[in-house]
């Protein structure tokens, strides 16, 4: 399958992985309501949104700046690899973020 090219589709696509999101907790919070399931939700999503940001921002922009990752499964072949080792032991000192990064 060739890579998405076009802003629209990607737009289109990220409305989508919203969509069904927010339908799926809707319906698993419709089906079991309780507070402290939809608190568990929310805390689970924003922690998979931080892991997902941390296997492709942060390892690109301070950790290895040379590596690509092509997806999840690259990321956790990458962090298993004795690259990803040989990267984090190269300096003691956090590298400084790029202009305009937030951490």
């Amino acid at each position: 399958m060739p890579d998405l090219r076009s802003p629209r589709l990607m737009l289109l696509k990220a409305a989508l992985f919203i969509a069904i999101g927010l339908i799926s907790c809707t319906l698993i919070l419709l089906d079991h309501p309780s507070l402290k399931l939809a608190a568990l939700l929310a805390l689970a999503i924003w922690a998979f949104c931080r892991a997902y940001y941390f296997a492709f921002y942060v390892i690109e922009r301070y950790i290895d700046p040379v590596y690509r990752f092509a997806g999840l499964m690259s990321a956790v072949r990458y962090l298993a690899s004795s690259r990803a080792r040989r990267a984090r032991h190269d300096s003691d000192e956090p590298r400084a973020p790029a202009r305009g990064a937030r951490w």
